[in-house]
């Protein structure tokens, strides 16, 4: 039957996507860095080369008698992060987000975004010539720490030598938003130069929960187009792209460490895992010092949650790395009314339900369709039987007389699958909408299994730790095979019923969430189906 075969061809197209990410990683094609050695961590490694850009020469004031001072941790702190820097260069030794902890148990760090394999590597260092000013210069810094009430903001000022050029960089905290604001002043201590500058971010592992449905990666937005690299293999050869760039960044689904130059013209991206520390560098080339004079850049850095609200504000379209795919479109709108939900009920379980409910009533007329569609063909089966018997050996003739039955009886044989077709597209946008939404993770569903101690979905974002839900919602899919009519050809009959099975396996490390709304959207399914045989 030939809605059967397309019915099928859709299934193991959805199989094939679906199942990609888990292949990819159990064959090491995604593979992350391996766990580091104490002696790894600590090795000194040199930085990588980056750069913004560099605006107009201006006069400058002349500059105090430069005095370098011992290093020392500088800390800032928000009502959103603290952020512990060193005075020697203003390097990053940690950056812990306040609202965001490493797990669900009680007491669990927060989530620190510059462990101490990244500290290692000196993110947010930066670099003249292509090399390490925090190491090759002397540095001063007068500040002291910085606290932040909502709606201050507060900067840092770190003056140094490095290569024959004075620099001078400040850095702007705002205690409402995770972005970082650099302005840097270069002005040669002799005769007019030309250097390249270089901003750099780094972080380590920021999925070591996500399995094969969040990898840490590089990500750049190269002439308004978002791009990523998450093999590790290719990230430990490195990457490089010049061009217009917007930003270049560290990410996982839910966390972002970016670079955003100023200008995006004539930057060059460098993205690299070293040491298991993923390193990018944003570098531009030719910055023109004059003598007696000051040249200035200036780049913006993100260190934090992918929240949509804030990245909106951003600059250079870096909210552009929530990237929800191809389906984007769609996958927006669903996250909206997601949150929506939300406010509410106060749990995120229930939002996926009644989201899943309010998409199944707007498909409900075309899923009807489906359904009746699929009961007429039921009814011609027998005939259909007997065409095969006869015209067997004559695939030509059993064609036409199968059209003509379907034009006798008003049968469209494809009317159970186009609807199918057309939900598709909700479904892998959903799909990206609920992988990718930072409120999800440990966003807490049904905490303890009912009557138990025992802690079952506690974290949407993680697999069911007991594959509880993945099984039932394996029995919805073969309950709803025993309800829709068979195919007449054995084999194909074979394959549809194999493939619970297949969507059991996949789903059983699927974040939890996901598999909440493939179950209730199989439940709602078997209503509407036997809802419709009560009517036949």
């Amino acid at each position: 039957m030939e809605s059967k075969r397309a019915i099928i061809a859709i299934a193991l197209s959805l199989v094939v996507i679906l199942g990609w990410s888990y292949l990819a990683d159990h064959m090491g094609w995604n593979g992350q860095p391996a766990p580091q050695t104490p002696q790894e961590q600590a090795a000194p490694q040199a930085a990588q080369q980056a750069a913004p850009q560099a605006a107009a020469p201006a006069p400058r004031s002349e500059a105090p008698v430069f005095l370098p001072s011992a290093g020392r941790e500088v800390a800032v702190v928000t009502p959103l992060y603290k952020a512990v820097l060193h005075s020697g260069g203003g390097v990053l030794k940690h950056f812990s987000l306040t609202r965001y902890r490493t797990a669900i148990t009680a007491g669990a760090p927060a989530v620190d975004l510059v462990d101490t394999a990244a500290t290692v590597m000196s993110p947010l260092g930066l670099l003249v010539n292509g090399q390490p000013s925090w190491s090759t210069g002397q540095w001063s810094f007068d500040g002291g720490d910085l606290s932040l009430a909502a709606g201050q903001s507060g900067s840092l000022t770190f003056t140094g030598e490095v290569d024959g050029v004075r620099v001078v960089r400040e850095l702007t905290f705002n205690a409402d938003t995770y972005l970082i604001s650099e302005k840097v002043r270069l002005a040669p201590l002799a005769e007019a130069r030309t250097v390249r500058l270089g901003f750099t971010v780094g972080a380590g592992n920021l999925s070591p929960n996500g399995g094969q449905y969040d990898h840490t990666r590089v990500a750049w937005l190269q002439d308004g187009s978002f791009n990523e690299k998450t093999s590790a293999s290719d990230l430990e050869k490195g990457v490089q792209e010049t061009g217009a760039l917007g930003w270049g960044a560290v990410m996982s689904n839910y966390f972002l460490v970016a670079a955003v130059p100023a200008e995006a013209t004539g930057v060059t991206m460098k993205g690299k895992l070293q040491e298991g520390v993923y390193r990018v560098a944003m570098e531009r080339g030719d910055v023109s010092i004059p003598s007696g004079g000051e040249t200035s850049a200036a780049c913006s850095y993100w260190i934090g949650p992918k929240d949509r609200e804030l990245l909106k504000d951003a600059p250079n379209h870096l909210a552009e790395a929530i990237n929800l795919g191809w389906f984007s479109i769609i996958a927006r709108p669903l996250v909206d009314l997601l949150v929506f939900f939300n406010k509410y009920v106060g749990n995120y379980g229930v939002a996926i339900i009644l989201l899943t409910v309010v998409i199944k009533l707007v498909f409900w007329p075309l899923s009807h369709k489906s359904y009746k569609s699929m009961e007429q063909m039921k009814k011609l089966q027998p005939m259909l039987q007997k065409l095969r018997e006869k015209h067997g050996d004559d695939r030509e003739k059993m064609n036409e007389e199968m059209m003509r039955l379907y034009k006798t009886y008003k049968v469209n044989p494809a009317g159970g699958c186009l609807p199918m077709l057309v939900q598709i597209p909700v479904f892998f946008g959903l799909y990206q909408a609920l992988l990718n939404a930072i409120e999800l993770r440990h966003a807490s569903f049904i905490a303890h299994l009912p009557f138990t101690d025992m802690v079952w979905l506690a974290d949407l974002s993680a697999k069911d730790p007991y594959y509880i839900t993945p099984i039932v919602m394996g029995a919805t899919m073969l309950l709803q095979q025993k309800l829709t009519p068979a195919p007449g050809d054995p084999t194909q009959a074979k394959i549809m019923m194999f493939m619970p099975v297949v969507f059991t396996f996949m789903f059983l490390s699927f974040p939890s969430g996901l598999v909440v709304y493939w179950l209730c959207n199989n439940v709602l399914s078997i209503a509407q189906q036997w809802w419709m045989l009560r009517k036949a």
